[in-house]
């Protein structure tokens, strides 16, 4: 399936950066406040070929008028890149994701947007989602209204990057992204609503099934909600899970189960075979199955089972399972957070337990109660308590956040090392009894391995342009040395997560350790019993080459950012141009002598763009 996929909606990519002009018919219009920009994908038609491809754009916000919507014609002067491979070993592969998206290049725009043919009468879902996030934003101010915009819509655009770091340290993303927390509240809450309404006319529940009807009901709320707020993958995942709830609840049958869990993973991998080896489908079956494993355990059984108690002592019982539900999510969800993100919130259980019923109990009811009201004016008072409520959920990720040891750093964990994490969780999870126990096994040698995983010595982007190299801290801990101090968030946080550094990294010139010139920096670390000597290229102003062949025969490792002549013959490695082209970025690890490459990962997908390891 995902090989048929690859075939069907693949794109290949452009084969350089490019000026051009073109005019192409506008597919779909994502707002961005928080960037100050609109992002538009077009058909266009290739100049050269005559063939259509799709690329993606970035439009400044001042620019993007009321006409730039979903079918209208535009014509622009835009830069264009390929998409990017990834920086480093480990680091997200855009390119791969843009291939399954079917986008040829991204870019922005250069000058004005000219609009060619506007787009008909504004209709379909993006227009009401669009107009829906601009409302809640209206009545909701500041960083509450950008969270409710999203629990309404599913527009995460005008987000702001402090509260998307704080509620990512704090263990609280899962929150932002529509999925099982959010379907759930709507169609439990259409459900609800509809059985007590139903029973209230003596007509209707004396000849029909109330449970069948408030299904039904159910299922509309549901299916209108996951189109609505974009149908992305974790909102079809548990869109498709509710459906099978609500049939079971229809039915009589048993509504918690792994079945339901592998019907729905079914459904998911037939329409997006590719999303298997993505972190949404990864995380949302995994705190999934653990849910439905931890809550039809025979011990939590027993727990949870009814019994003649006082109110605060059932209360106390649910409030102990939802931490513990919490816990278990978050020790599920930590390996493949830490595989595919380098960077993990510590105290994400602590936070969720009250963050999740916040959510669940008060924001999303608040929101739907507001949006009823404002049919006939009435809102204000809801809105504002919408506003309470979310404000107290950006408060506590921020705190949290900002807990000492609050974010784990991990350098790029093995492919062995996932597996095994993964080999335990799904033993724990599927089998019963003392059997199960033994899931823990895979899951300790696991975290024995990625205790013991090195960190790279070295670290040397795509195109060698950026370069870390890490160094142990006086007193203890890494600290991160930069060739250049970088402006580019993407760049540095790439360097940081993957040497497993916290904070900022150190440009190179500035170091006393290290000797610059305008044009190259000699740095010397101890690794392995010995020095290692690395010259890196500061820029590319041209150096006379026999000095530069001199210095080469001096330097173990040689790091430029463009084509080195074949004079310059380093003891240990060139890393110019010539070889980044082949190999991607590097993570060399000094001890061990060893280099690791973004090609080592890659095969012969159409979306790799290298020419061999």
């Amino acid at each position: 399936m995902i090989w048929l996929r690859s075939e069907v909606v693949g794109a290949d990519p452009i084969a350089r950066p490019v000026v051009e002009r073109v005019q192409g018919f506008l597919l779909e219009r994502e707002d961005q406040p928080a960037q100050d920009r609109t992002r538009l994908t077009l058909a266009v038609r290739d100049a050269e070929s005559g063939e259509s491809r799709k690329i993606r754009i970035n439009v400044p916000l001042e620019q993007a008028g009321e006409g730039l919507a979903e079918g209208a014609i535009v014509r622009a002067r835009v830069r264009l890149m390929p998409p990017a491979s990834p920086m480093l070993p480990g680091s997200y592969d855009f390119a791969r994701a843009a291939w399954f998206m079917g986008l040829a290049a991204t870019g922005s725009v250069i000058g004005e947007v000219s609009l060619v043919e506007p787009a008909p009468e504004a209709s379909g879902l993006a227009t009401i989602q669009r107009a829906l996030s601009g409302h809640v934003r209206e009545r909701v101010e500041g960083s509450a209204g950008t969270i409710a915009a999203a629990f309404a819509s599913g527009d995460r655009g005008s987000i702001t990057e402090a509260d998307e770091d704080a509620m990512r340290d704090a263990g609280l993303t899962h929150l932002l992204s529509i999925s099982g927390l959010h379907v759930s509240a709507v169609i439990a809450a259409a459900y609800l609503v509809a059985l007590k309404l139903l029973a209230l006319f003596p007509a209707i529940a004396l000849r029909v099934r109330l449970p069948i009807l408030a299904a039904a009901v159910g299922a509309v709320a549901g299916i209108g909600y996951t189109l609505l707020t974009g149908a992305e993958v974790p909102t079809v995942r548990s869109c498709v899970a509710a459906m099978l709830v609500l049939i079971a609840l229809a039915l009589g049958r048993d509504a918690l189960s792994l079945r339901m869990v592998a019907v729905a993973a079914m459904f998911v991998l037939l329409l997006w075979p590719e999303s298997v080896v993505g972190p949404s489908f990864q995380m949302s079956f995994s705190a999934v199955i653990a849910i439905v494993a931890l809550h039809t355990s025979a011990p939590v059984k027993s727990f949870l089972a009814a019994r003649e108690e006082s109110w605060r002592a059932r209360g106390g019982r649910r409030v102990a399972m939802l931490f513990l539900t919490g816990l278990v999510i978050e020790i599920a969800l930590m390996p493949i957070v830490l595989f595919h993100f380098h960077r993990a919130g510590v105290y994400g259980a602590f936070a969720n337990v009250v963050a999740i019923p916040l959510v669940t109990f008060i924001s999303m009811p608040l929101i739907a109660v507001a949006l009823l009201l404002d049919l006939v004016g009435l809102g204000g008072p809801a809105w504002w308590l919408v506003e309470a409520s979310l404000e107290l959920l950006l408060a506590i990720a921020h705190v949290t956040s900002a807990q000492p040891g609050a974010v784990k750093l991990m350098p790029q964990m093995g492919t062995a090392t996932i597996a095994l994490f993964v080999t335990g969780g799904l033993w724990l999870a599927l089998w019963s009894g003392r059997a199960r126990l033994l899931g823990f096994v895979p899951a300790a040698v696991a975290t024995a391995m990625l205790i013991a995983t090195p960190i790279p010595d070295v670290l040397i982007g795509r195109e060698g342009r950026h370069v870390g190299i890490v160094l142990d801290r006086p007193g203890g801990g890494k600290e991160l040395l930069s060739l250049r101090d970088t402006r580019s968030d993407y760049a540095r946080d790439n360097l940081l997560e993957l040497a497993g550094v916290t904070s900022d990294p150190i440009p190179i010139a500035g170091w006393q350790g290290a000797e610059c010139s305008p044009e190259f920096c000699l740095v010397t670390i101890a690794r392995g019993g010995r020095d290692w000597q690395l010259l890196l290229a500061r820029n590319r102003d041209l150096v006379e080459e026999r000095a530069l062949a001199a210095a080469c025969e001096r330097a173990d490792i040689v790091v430029a950012d463009r084509f080195l002549p074949a004079s310059c013959k380093p003891l240990w490695l060139k890393a110019d141009r010539r070889l980044l082209q082949r190999t991607g970025g590097l993570a060399i690890d000094l001890e061990n002598e060893r280099i690791a490459t973004v090609a080592a990962g890659q095969g012969e997908h159409g979306w790799w763009r290298g020419t061999g390891d």
